[in-house]
């Protein structure tokens, strides 16, 4: 009797969730909103954010719509090894043929608060420059004692982070951790799902801890991939002196002066560089044909670009550059009062629709609702989220 009634219960239920199913699925969906206000204002908390133009959606979802929709396949794909984007064997030199690169536009990371107590420059990722395939987000971020980035949930991205000055510890729910510190750089791949923490070491004379963090799209069919790290210690970075020692330039990703260093360390292809020119200095760059590049200043003032088109970038601007061209023009005047360092960065235009919800990167609004169930139920790759909570993110002051 009590397996027949049981079995009765069951069928009750099925009935009724079949019966009912809109208003079942309006119930499940009137629950997400303050989860969804929490990740307005935790990730998209920056007024610009929320005043994107041209943009047809709601506030907190932003599609990119210059660009053409790519299904996504149902299962966790893995990338094979040979990228199917660009051939690192090929070698890209400089010469009088070269076309210089002209500047799209020129603007200030306007400084803003961020995740707990941090403080960052955003560039991309604003009004200014929004989904700069592949880049999602650039961020010069300074996390001082008692701040930094608590546990939060990624699907469907990448990120870069590149320490500038202090240490920055990660934690994951998969048993992941570590620490990197000034000069080195995190590869995180959020993949199908990861919830983590980034949170800064509490230097014992009070100091921030600096660096950049870059958001990264993923092709469409690797964002069910498995998550994973691997970071790139300082020490392990090649570097090239030019221009009779007066530029000097970390090869962190790509080529430059003679030194290959393209690594498989995000599955979509960037070049990343770290640049300083001493006063006279000049530097003619190659860049892969048809990828997005941009120089992010970090220090002093660089005139890019050629004849009356060349614009001096001072510290905290980002210069965005065009497609078509084959090289970056950079030089600091003879005369100037200080060398300059910023950062070149280039990555492959990924060719698919993006929609964003905070830290969830997809191809699609159903997708990114999804996401959201997935991690409020932790299913599909969020299980471990489950009664997790990061070491790290309890060290943080309240």
């Amino acid at each position: 009797m009590r397996a027949l009634s049981l079995s009765i219960s069951i069928l009750v239920a099925i009935l009724s969730i079949v019966v009912f199913r809109e208003q079942v699925a309006e119930l499940a969906t009137a629950s997400f909103h303050h989860f969804l206000d929490s990740f307005n204002k935790i990730y998209t908390g920056s007024k610009s954010s929320s005043s994107s133009s041209g943009s047809s959606t709601s506030r907190s979802i932003v599609v990119e719509d210059d660009t053409t929709v790519t299904t996504t396949t149902a299962g966790a794909t893995e990338p094979s090894s040979d990228s199917s984007f660009y051939d690192p064997k090929e070698k890209l030199v400089a010469t009088d043929m070269s076309i210089p690169r002209a500047i799209r536009k020129v603007f200030l990371a306007v400084e803003q608060a961020e995740g707990a107590g941090a403080r960052v420059r955003r560039s991309i990722g604003t009004s200014e420059l929004r989904n700069f395939s592949p880049f999602l987000m650039l961020d010069h971020f300074s996390i001082k004692p008692g701040a930094g980035f608590p546990d939060h949930p990624h699907r469907g991205m990448e990120t870069i982070t590149y320490l500038l000055t202090g240490a920055v510890d990660h934690e994951d729910f998969a048993g992941h951790a570590g620490t990197i510190e000034a000069g080195d750089l995190q590869f995180m791949t959020a993949g199908k799902a990861i919830v983590h923490a980034e949170m800064p070491r509490q230097n014992e004379d009070g100091s921030a801890n600096v660096g950049l963090q870059l958001w990264v799209d993923l092709p469409t069919h690797l964002k069910a991939c498995e998550p994973r790290y691997r970071d790139l210690k300082a020490a392990e970075i090649p570097a090239a002196d030019l221009d009779d020692g007066k530029v000097h330039i970390k090869v962190i990703s790509g080529q430059a002066g003679g030194i290959d260093s393209v690594k498989d360390l995000a599955y979509t292809p960037v070049w990343f560089l770290d640049v300083r020119i001493q006063p006279g200095g000049k530097l003619a760059q190659p860049l892969p044909k048809g990828w997005n590049a941009f120089a992010y200043e970090l220090e002093g003032s660089t005139t890019f670009g050629s004849g009356d088109a060349r614009r001096t970038v001072a510290q905290y601007h980002n210069c965005v550059f065009e497609p078509d061209g084959d090289v970056v023009l950079a030089e600091v005047p003879e005369g100037a009062a200080e060398a300059a360092r910023f950062v070149l960065v280039a990555g492959q235009v990924l060719d698919q629709k993006v929609v964003q919800y905070g830290p969830f990167v997809l191809s699609t609004p159903e997708e990114v609702r999804q996401a959201l169930i997935d991690y409020q139920f932790h299913m599909n790759g969020f299980e471990r989220a489950k009664d997790w909570q990061s070491e790290i993110g309890k060290s943080m002051a309240s």
